[in-house]
């Protein structure tokens, strides 16, 4: 089993990744989805917390050489802590809006101006929070080396949004591995891994289509 499959076996075991055409989960930003990622759920299954944890540090090293590694605020601060320790580097991590009391920070930890800094997120979506914090870090006169995270949908808009930003992005697994993975464990059947690739190629558009008001 290749390493994509893997993790999206893993994460489908411990339930970190929830399929449900039939009666869709609702996203912060309030768009209707056949399927729910929470990766915070495996830092409680110590075996597979390790396991994603060497993964990802030698993921990281793939994107050559830095100094700091930044967790996207808040999903992503604690894989990156764990590879932060494991890889023995700096760590600090990128809140989503300035603090509104004490020094209001942005960025918490010691941030060299100049630093090399590898960010780290849990999923990638549409790349938005991630890049957020890349622009946070740049501001500081850092270099970002690239962006690692668990697990990615595979949309285009965030494909694009990176290139815009001048900057990759390397993932353990995908939505692609994780619909092959699903059907090969009879997790969902063949009709609901179409609807599953219906929403995958046209998101916004899909609970419109496709969920009745209750």
């Amino acid at each position: 089993m290749d390493l994509e499959a893997e993790i999206a076996k893993k994460l489908l075991e411990i339930n970190a990744i929830k399929l449900n055409p039939k009666d869709p989960f609702t996203w912060a930003s309030g768009m209707k989805s056949p399927i729910y990622c929470d990766n915070r759920i495996s830092l409680s299954y110590p075996v597979i917390r390790n396991f994603i944890k060497i993964k990802l540090a030698e993921l990281s090293i793939s994107f050559g050489d830095f100094d700091t590694i930044a967790g996207v605020a808040t999903a992503g601060i604690p894989h990156g802590a764990l590879i932060a320790d494991y890889l023995e580097k700096p760590f600090i991590y990128v809140r989503s809006k300035a603090k509104e009391h004490g020094k209001q920070n942005l960025i918490e930890g010691q941030l060299n101006p100049g630093s090399k800094v590898l960010v780290v997120e849990d999923l990638i979506s549409t790349g938005m929070s991630s890049l957020q914090a890349v622009e946070a870090l740049r501001a500081e006169n850092c270099t970002v080396v690239g962006v690692v995270a668990i697990f990615n949908y595979g949309f285009p808009a965030a494909f694009e949004a990176f290139e815009k930003a001048n900057l990759s992005f390397k993932t353990l697994s995908n939505y692609a591995a994780l619909l092959k993975e699903a059907l090969l464990q009879k997790y969902i059947s063949s009709e609901e891994a179409e609807i599953l690739k219906i929403w995958n190629q046209s998101p916004k558009d899909w609970a419109e289509r496709n969920v009745k008001t209750k």
